[in-house]
């Protein structure tokens, strides 16, 4: 089911038209057409625009008494079921079998039915129609039935509702209330209980919450009840009925789940943790407690080891959703880890500057006391073209050799002038990387599934991105953040394009594959961002295959001791961001993560 027209109607939407006004006018539009084609006796087209109508302006009167005609005219709502089947997708279709259900009184069915176009678009006013508001809908309708309808509509809702769905969904809930008033049935009031917690109800949720525990709804409404009271400021009487629960049923695994996070969040942490691994010792795999007791963990001492066991546990069990939400949740803002890191050099500090003086158009030199990473001078191109940069030296070592003999580099250097060594990637590839591209992901894993669209694109064409950067002016990121910090979008498409690269050929194994060849070509290469992005695609290939991990952290830490090293004759920028890289890796042993924490935070309090 679905929104939208997946079913080849005749009839078209204009995308443009996205406020109420132009809906209507639509809805009019197709109302007329159905009009015009029912006298001429083509009832299947008729009803093909009828649904049309109805699903783009649910609440034009015009658009139900077509329905009425239509009816009318095949002689009576059993007749016109057949011009809507259940087999229809397109949610105009179902609302009108809906009606027609209620009109030969099957009326479980079409409240089961209206809830699943409900759900599909819960911001349209689907429910304001007149069988929903008979007064004597509630007594005809099963309460069993009403529970799974409730339970299908609440699939597709927000936790809590968005201010434009609330007013949709009144209509349908005064019939689960005037339901319950007649018939108390436990089930049907935990499931009120959620969909009131869902409107932001707090007395309704409540109220029926504490109606299914009395009335015996078991483990089902206790959870009701217990969230309903935890949403709306009461957690601590959550957890009392929640302990009583499990102490009552101690098969309730699930919610002891949901019992533990609510200890961490009163400060009852310890308590949360030895009740989650009292489960995992009866359950190893659980598919909630498991990773809740990693990201618990993680949560008390912020070892990354723990976001890497989560990473682990969802690719030995892939459809463990929760493991792959809490490594994104417990990932966000850590560097690497979730996310890209700002750069340090003097010209992106003079270009931040710049933009925010709004002074984009300057022109001219600038000189600098030694010379900077290639992709840190083409981000300042990019934002301020006009404004060149001159350097007083070159440095010893010199930046521009790379660590090793490597065959592949992003850039070569004229003299001191840094220019791409590949030519610039297809207007395709460009854009693909450029949607792509994220200052942060949920996780090395997400990352590198992100990345995954990229595995068909030529390699030399994503090696060619890395120096020829789309603009940060075309980015797709709200509020122009890509314009306001265009370091981070020069990184993040450079960091998406290496792990596109770590997709390249994996038919290949790692160890003879020319995907690994290159990415560590470009960690060795010229002193550049795309050393970091390159790392970076490395720690993703590590997180994901487990077996790669140990070569990979090796060739990170050589490359860190010899940015060390040459930081003891002259400035290496991007040292901390690579400290950062090599914190990524939670396989790390622990003494070596001291030494590279405490260079990140001598560089830290230097700055």
């Amino acid at each position: 089911m679905d929104g939208h027209d997946e079913h080849a109607h005749s009839h078209t939407h204009t995308a443009a038209c996205d406020t109420g006004c132009c809906e209507r006018l639509e809805a009019e539009g197709e109302v007329a057409v159905a009009r015009l084609i029912l006298d001429g006796g083509d009832l299947v087209h008729a009803a093909n625009h009828v649904a049309g109508a109805i699903g783009t302006d649910p609440s034009l009167p015009e658009a139900h008494e077509a329905l009425a005609e239509l009816v009318a005219r095949v002689g009576g709502p059993g007749a016109a079921l057949p011009l809507f089947p259940d087999t229809e997708r397109y949610t105009g279709a179902l609302a009108c079998r809906a009606s027609l259900l209620a009109a030969v009184g099957r009326y479980d069915e079409a409240v089961q039915l209206l809830a699943g176009v409900m759900s599909a678009a819960p911001a349209r006013p689907w429910a304001d129609v007149a069988w929903l508001a008979d007064p004597e809908l509630p007594a005809r309708l099963n309460a069993a039935s009403l529970t799974q309808a409730v339970l299908r509509l609440c699939q597709g809702l927000g936790d809590p509702v968005s201010e434009e769905e609330l007013p949709a969904l009144v209509p349908f809930a005064r019939v689960v209330q005037a339901v319950l008033g007649h018939d108390a049935d436990p089930q049907l009031a935990a499931v009120a209980c959620g969909l009131a917690r869902r409107m932001g109800d707090s007395q309704g949720a409540i109220r029926w919450g504490e109606a299914a525990v009395r009335g015996g709804a078991g483990a089902m409404g206790a959870i009701m009840l217990g969230n309903a009271l935890r949403r709306f400021g009461r957690i601590g009487d959550a957890i009392a009925l929640w302990t009583r629960t499990v102490e009552e049923d101690p098969s309730q695994t699930y919610l002891m789940v949901d019992l533990a996070e609510s200890l961490s969040l009163v400060g009852r942490r310890a308590e949360g943790i030895a009740l989650l691994e009292k489960v995992v010792a009866a359950e190893p795999a659980h598919e909630k407690a498991a990773p809740a007791l990693l990201g618990m963990r993680f949560e008390a001492d912020d070892d990354p080891v723990h976001l890497l066991a989560l990473a682990d546990h969802h690719r030995a069990h892939p459809d463990h959703d929760y493991a792959a939400y809490l490594l994104g949740h417990h990932s966000r803002g850590l560097a690497w880890v979730g996310q890209v890191t700002g750069a340090t050099e003097a010209c992106v500090n003079v270009l931040r500057q710049l933009i925010e003086a709004e002074n984009h158009g300057i022109a001219g030199e600038m000189s600098l006391s030694i010379i900077e990473p290639p992709s840190a001078l083409a981000t300042l191109r990019l934002v301020v073209p006009g404004l060149s940069m001159s350097f007083l030296e070159i440095g010893d070592p010199d930046p521009r050799r790379p660590s090793r003999q490597v065959d592949v580099a992003a850039w070569r250097y004229e003299g001191l002038d840094a220019v791409p060594a590949f030519d610039p990637p297809s207007p395709q590839t460009t854009a693909l990387v450029r949607d792509l591209a994220t200052p942060n992901w949920p996780g090395p894993t997400g990352l590198y599934d992100r990345a995954v669209a990229l595995a068909g694109v030529p390699v030399p064409e994503l090696l060619g991105v890395l120096a020829h950067l789309p603009a940060p002016q075309d980015a797709p990121w709200p509020d122009g953040f890509a314009l306001q910090a265009p370091d981070y979008w020069v990184r993040s498409v450079q960091t998406i394009a290496c792990v596109g690269i770590a997709h390249h050929r994996t038919d290949e194994p790692w160890d003879v594959s020319g995907r690994r060849r290159i990415l560590f070509d470009l960690l060795d290469g010229p002193e550049d961002w795309i050393c970091e992005a390159a790392g970076m695609a490395l720690v993703a290939v590590g997180w994901a295959f487990p077996e790669t991990r140990e070569e990979i952290l090796e060739r990170l830490l050589n490359r860190l001791a010899l940015f060390v090293q040459i930081a003891e004759k002259r400035p290496v920028t991007i040292l901390g961001s690579m400290c950062s890289v090599v914190l990524a890796c939670p396989w790390l042993e622990p003494r070596a993560a001291a030494s590279v924490l405490d260079i990140l935070r001598r560089l830290e309090s230097e700055d």
